[in-house]
């Protein structure tokens, strides 16, 4: 599972007998070309340059074995390049002789715009730069839940900017998905991504990979929860002692208790605003009660109504209400982009603040997804054919969404300060880093800097907004001006 040999797509096998006699170079890019999203936040390249491609992966044990599957698997020991790959051992010392430049991760970078290029830097190892193309697609994975987690996190600002505190929202939306993803790897790489908008987890699995391979010593938090089994152990008759355990043996800071084994409103009401409700309330913590069935924007709009009543509300600067600081409610289940969306619709309408609530998102944060979410393509661009320099380019005539960028190619910054892909041959200075070259990694991110550069798009963002609602006057107001006039 780690020969590099064999981390290719079948066919790719075969493509170094494909290529016009005389190729020396071969350099293809990697786009988003559209999606759900406008913009990607790019991550996760550094891990797998890290794990896969850093230092020397080509022995003779790898070509060996390649050489061996490749009979089995093809029916034909020939189709190998075993040539090529000898190359590679001996004149490179089995370090890759490709260069791979990529934007620095956790720039966030409008779709139909080269985020990474790869070309090979020896001429007789012109097959290899495509035949990479099958592990390195997959830093799709990363970049979609990055780029779902960081609109996750847009969404919630723009709520708590209207009725709350913007200073809570890096732990308003915790990963749940370890459980509902197809691997530990996923989990650890969706999981990973997702930190870098957020700072609430239960995927341990993501932090061991900040550490390792972005030098983060602790990179998400979480506190103690209860699950259906630790409640409904105690018996039906026996849910306020569970709920009471669970006060009794975690007694300071936050513990999240799911609430809803059998009557969420009866547990709200009458358990935790009317047995516990002294302990609640004289608690040195918050006690985060957690729905986790029915209809997510009634369910918790009807939560904090009960509790409001038994535990008493205030209202904030901006007009809303806001529990004790001792009770809060976390909705985990059928959380995803539009149903959170729904919920604190419901909540501003109802005069709730979005400061009372978090969300917990599991498969729809870490599975939900794939490569034509955000329509992720890697093309060749431009190859070299006896010292002769062509721009390639693919252009179906059924589906003109799929056609391919041409020619040797580079980002730049606009002077409004937004990204344009250009022929290299344009001015502008290139803004992709040439990040690997001959098995060394070149240039490495911390999570503090990927976060720094995420978050730095997110608050010009939000000032660009802002700057733009202030000079568009409310429409009563319009109106009133209009009707001043007549």
């Amino acid at each position: 599972m780690d020969n590099i040999l064999l981390l290719t797509d079948s066919y790719k096998v075969t493509h170094w007998r494909q290529y016009p006699p005389g190729t020396e170079k071969v350099y293809s890019y990697f786009e988003s070309r559209g999606g759900k999203y406008p913009e990607v936040l790019f991550f996760g390249l550094q891990y797998m340059l890290k794990k896969h491609l850093e230092g020397v992966v080509v022995t003779q044990e790898t070509i060996d074995t390649a050489e061996m599957i490749v009979e089995k698997h093809l029916g034909n020991k020939s189709l190998f390049n075993r040539e090529g790959w000898e190359y590679i051992l001996r004149e490179h010392g089995g370090r890759l002789p490709i260069s791979i430049k990529a934007v620095p991760e956790g720039s966030v970078v409008p779709t139909h715009n080269v985020l990474m290029t790869i070309e090979n830097t020896d001429p007789k190892c012109f097959w290899l730069t495509n035949y990479l193309e099958t592990l390195l697609v997959q830093v799709w994975y990363p970049t979609t839940v990055a780029t779902l987690s960081m609109n996750m996190k847009r969404q919630i600002m723009d709520y708590l900017d209207r009725t709350g505190d913007p200073g809570l929202v890096d732990f308003k939306l915790h990963d749940f998905g370890f459980r509902g993803v197809s691997s530990v790897e996923s989990a650890a790489i969706g999981g990973a991504a997702h930190l870098v908008s957020f700072m609430g987890t239960d995927t341990i699995v993501g932090l061991l990979l900040l550490r390792q391979y972005y030098g983060a010593d602790m990179a998400g938090f979480s506190i103690p929860a209860a699950e259906h089994s630790t409640i409904t152990s105690w018996g039906r008759q026996g849910e306020a002692l569970a709920m009471e355990n669970m006060l009794k043996q975690f007694p300071k800071g936050a513990v999240a208790v799911v609430s809803d084994s059998y009557d969420i409103f009866k547990a709200c009401g009458e358990i935790w605003g009317d047995k516990l409700k002294e302990k609640v309330a004289g608690r040195d913590g918050t006690v985060v009660v957690r729905p986790d069935s029915g209809n997510p924007e009634k369910v918790v709009v009807e939560v904090l109504n009960i509790l409001g009543a038994k535990f008493g509300t205030s209202r904030n600067d901006k007009g809303y209400l806001v529990l004790p600081s001792q009770i809060r409610v976390i909705q985990g289940d059928g959380v995803d982009y539009e149903s959170a969306e729904r919920v604190m619709s419901a909540l501003e309408a109802a005069g709730w603040s979005a400061d009372n609530v978090a969300f917990g998102m599991g498969g729809a944060l870490l599975q939900k997804l794939h490569r034509d979410t955000q329509k992720f393509a890697f093309k060749c661009s431009s190859v070299t054919v006896d010292g002769q320099e062509r721009d390639v380019f693919k252009q179906p005539v059924t589906d003109p969404g799929k056609n391919s960028k041409a020619g040797r190619l580079k980002l730049v910054l606009r002077t409004d300060g937004s990204f344009e892909t250009v022929s290299m041959s344009h001015d502008g200075a290139d803004q992709l880093v040439e990040v690997f070259r001959y098995g060394k990694i070149l240039q490495e991110y911390s999570l503090d800097e990927i976060r720094s550069r995420a978050n730095g798009f997110l608050s010009e963002r939000r000032k660009a907004e802002a700057l733009l609602r202030s000079r568009q006057a409310p429409p009563e107001r319009v109106l009133s001006r209009q009707t001043e006039h007549a």
